[in-house]
Formats: C-alpha cells, structure tokens, sequence
C-alpha cells in the first residue's frame, strides 16, 4: 500500500474534550498561564524546556507573540470546570508531506499535572491528527534525562525509538533527546481505551482514578 501524506498542516480551531478545551494560543491567555507559571512549583516546571520561566506578565505576552510568530502551533489548554487556562502544548516538526507531527513544548501546571485534563488534552491532540488530519506519525521527544516525561510517554502508549546522543545544546547543557512514537495503525487500539478511561465513570468523586490507562507500553 502506498503512504498517503497527511491532508493538512493544523489550523486554529478550538478542540473541545470533556474535561478541557484547547484554544489557539493567544495574548488574551497569557496571565492564567503567567499565574500557573508563578505559582509555588511552577517554574520547576520549565527545568526540561527550552525556555526559562516566564519573569513577568509582559515577559509571557512577548513570548505569545513570539511563539504565533514561528513556524509552531500552540494551543492553550482551558480547565473546562474553571475556565482558566492551566497549560499549553503545541504542534512542532509538523511535515504533512510526509505525514508527520510532534506534540512539543508541552506545559502542563501543577493543577493539571498527572490528571485527567493532561491526558486528555493529549488524547485531543492524538485523535486530531490522526483522524481528521489524516498523519501516519505522532512524535512525543524529550530530554533523556527528563524521566517524567519519558515515562509519561510510555504510560500514553508512545513506544520508544532511541537516544539522538547530543542532539541539541539547551541552556547551556547538552541534550541527547529521547524519541518515542505512536503510529496510525496503533491509534485505534489506544482511542478505545483512553475513552474508556477518560470516561466519567472511571473517576470518584474527587477526581481519583479508579482503573489506570491501559496502554499496551503503559
């Protein structure tokens, strides 16, 4: 069978989940995202980014402005119970042509880290990109020292790819960068059981999950 590329770079729409919506990034986001960077524990946050913590409420609208400027594309993520704007992530190494995509600079504040708003602001992106984009790759990279994230990867069911050794040099430190992937023909096995965990149903009343995501690398 012959590899189709993907239909379309992604655009700025709004993708709306159960629990979050994802908002192209905007100026008018940028003093949620400023007070969930400010917050106690929020700047450690940016210790495997490739940027510092935002340093004051104009520091994070230049860098809004900066980052729409650039070839990436970010969304906000907006607490659905709230209406505050928790995180952000965005698409990068975006290749239709060949039917590739990163999810990238991902932040995900303290409020929303290890819940169910994080995964299923990744189970939005992963469900765009494949079904409505058409992508045959979805990339997830990260510091290989960053152990979070690369477990945060396998438990999304990402499966590793290896270690570029000395990828990069970011702040000053070298990287090697940590590859992991998910491909189409792997998704439709993983929708059904993020929807199942992501399901109401699976959550007590405060917010516990009572079954873990089942991934087949998770």
């Amino acid at each position: 069978m012959t590899p189709e590329p993907a239909r379309a770079a992604p655009d700025r729409v709004v993708l709306e989940g159960r629990y979050v919506r994802l908002e192209p990034l905007d100026r008018r986001h940028a003093a949620d995202l400023f007070a969930v960077s400010t917050m106690a524990g929020g700047a450690e946050r940016y210790r495997w980014l490739l940027s510092e913590a935002p340093s004051s409420l104009a520091a994070m609208e230049q860098r809004i402005a900066e980052t729409n400027a650039g070839p990436d594309r970010y969304v906000a993520i907006i607490d659905k119970a709230s209406g505050k704007a928790l995180g952000q992530q965005g698409w990068m190494r975006i290749r239709p042509e060949h039917g590739s995509i990163e999810i990238g600079g991902v932040y995900w504040g303290l409020p929303m880290a290890r819940s169910r708003l994080a995964t299923e602001a990744l189970f939005l992106f992963a469900r765009h990109a494949f079904e409505d984009l058409g992508y045959r790759r979805f990339e997830w990279k990260c510091n290989n020292r960053n152990e979070p994230s690369k477990a945060a990867a396998t438990r999304f069911g990402f499966r590793f790819e290896g270690v570029f050794r000395q990828d990069m040099i970011i702040k000053g430190e070298n990287r090697d960068t940590a590859w992991f992937s998910i491909l189409d023909t792997e998704w439709p096995d993983l929708r059904a059981e993020y929807e199942r965990w992501l399901d109401p149903a699976n959550f007590g009343a405060d917010g516990a999950q009572l079954t873990r995501l089942a991934t087949p690398r998770g």
